[in-house]
């Protein structure tokens, strides 16, 4: 499992999910949209094969847009979901994690981005939102 393929969509003439599907002889089984990007949704959407493939929507837009997707293309089988936390549920999940975050298991310095005293707040909203920023840990 991993990536086996990678395709730059500047140095092509068709559309990636046309690319996408003629590599895999009708489409893949799941694609992930990460970004936050419609464009983005609608190619991983069109890439997935007809029948089962699943999109799954994990990246946050940066403001609230409808589904590039016509009703008419879930009738083919393919789906969509979201997944928020990736499926993380804090009651049942967190005394796990915490316990794997002091045993260094997960390392959870290496998701820290930025760091900012707290009067400048706003300048880390500013970071994350421009998507220059994944965490920024603020200093009282």
């Amino acid at each position: 499992m991993g990536v086996t393929d990678f395709i730059n969509p500047k140095d092509e003439d068709k559309p990636v999910h046309e690319i996408i599907r003629e590599m895999t002889g009708g489409g893949v089984d799941f694609s992930f949209e990460c970004v936050g990007n419609s464009g983005v949704l609608r190619n991983a959407f069109l890439s997935v094969h007809e029948g089962w493939g699943l999109t799954v929507i994990l990246g946050i837009h940066t403001t609230p847009q409808m589904l590039p997707i016509h009703p008419m293309e879930l009738f083919d089988g393919r789906r969509v979901v979201a997944s928020v936390f990736g499926g993380f549920k804090g009651r049942s999940h967190l005394p796990l994690f915490a316990k794997q975050c002091l045993q260094g298991v997960v390392k959870l310095d290496r998701f820290i981005t930025h760091e900012l005293p707290f009067e400048e707040i706003n300048k880390a909203f500013d970071l994350l939102v421009s998507g220059k920023s994944l965490r920024c840990l603020l200093h009282l």
